[in-house]
């Protein structure tokens, strides 16, 4: 994959310089350089520390990137939201996990892409995921597809410029929610599970920002950003503050609604697109068992 550049910084610099300040790092190049890639300078191949100048032409080809053979194909269709060159979005439907786990090596969302590259027979056949969803819980997903489009979006991904909604239908004590607000209470390990949660003076610091949509007797429907991302933290605050989210018997929450599972869809990615520069705004509507709710309230 090919990718160019023109310097417009006045005044001479090394290459490697204006490299990392294209997003190229130190792992990269050195991948360039020994994995059958290559640097030029206005069609000249040249090393990291020849000094270009403003006006040059840059392209850089980093090698494409072989399967992980270990990583099994599993050849469910996938439901694509977005996909261009560098970046495939996908709507993930419930009961299906991100990435492969010891004793579960197939049937995730990982696998289902593998397959899906494998068939387009695209020239980088590695699964870059840039973010996760818990199992039953459904919406957007995002994958890189090669490494550098990957490094590009963990920068965003610290600057916390990656913003992702969720929506979730809450019950119990749902006349106590605000319109607005906020839950920041620490969530550390329950001792008494390997998996589960809990609120704990000790735990890290959590913050969750919801908005009110609907609401009708002990059930409603909330909008939800995360500003930090603890493990199960919309599922733990949700129960702090009385509401457990509807499905979710691990956190207390009602299990006579009709959904099996925790009532939270990931329904919003947005971020500024590295290559582009344009930002993107992608939505997923409602999986339909927590429509037939919604409907309802």
């Amino acid at each position: 994959m090919e990718f160019n550049w023109t310097v417009e910084k006045e005044g001479p610099q090394q290459l490697k310089y204006f490299l990392k300040d294209q997003g190229i790092s130190k792992g990269l190049l050195a991948k360039i350089k020994f994995q059958g890639g290559k640097i030029e300078v206005n069609q000249s191949v040249e090393n990291v520390l020849f000094k270009v100048s403003v006006g040059d032409q840059i392209r850089v080809t980093i090698p494409d990137e072989k399967e992980h053979e270990t990583l099994l194909v599993d050849n469910v269709p996938i439901e694509i939201v977005f996909e261009d060159e560098h970046y495939l979005v996908v709507n993930k439907p419930a009961g299906v996990a991100s990435i492969p786990a010891q004793y579960h090596p197939n049937g995730t969302m990982a696998n289902r892409v593998k397959a899906y590259y494998k068939a387009q027979q695209y020239k980088n056949q590695v699964i870059h995921v840039v973010t996760r969803l818990d199992r039953d819980t459904t919406g957007l997903m995002l994958f890189a597809k090669h490494g550098f489009a990957h490094a590009m979006l963990d920068q965003e991904l610290r600057k916390k410029e990656v913003v992702k909604m969720y929506q979730a239908l809450v019950g119990g004590n749902v006349s106590a929610l605000e319109s607005h607000g906020t839950i920041d209470l620490p969530i550390g390990r329950d001792l008494s599970s390997i998996l589960k949660r809990t609120i704990i003076e000790s735990g890290q610091f959590a913050e969750t920002e919801y908005w009110l949509l609907k609401r009708k007797g002990d059930q409603a429907l909330v909008n939800i950003q995360l500003h930090t991302g603890r493990t199960h933290q919309i599922r733990v605050h949700f129960e702090a503050v009385g509401c457990p989210l509807l499905g979710d018997d691990m956190y207390g929450g009602q299990m006579d609604t009709g959904i099996v599972r925790q009532a939270l869809h990931c329904c919003q990615l947005s971020f500024i697109h590295p290559f582009t520069k344009q930002r993107l705004e992608l939505t997923s509507p409602l999986a339909e068992d927590m429509k037939k709710i919604v409907d309802q309230l």
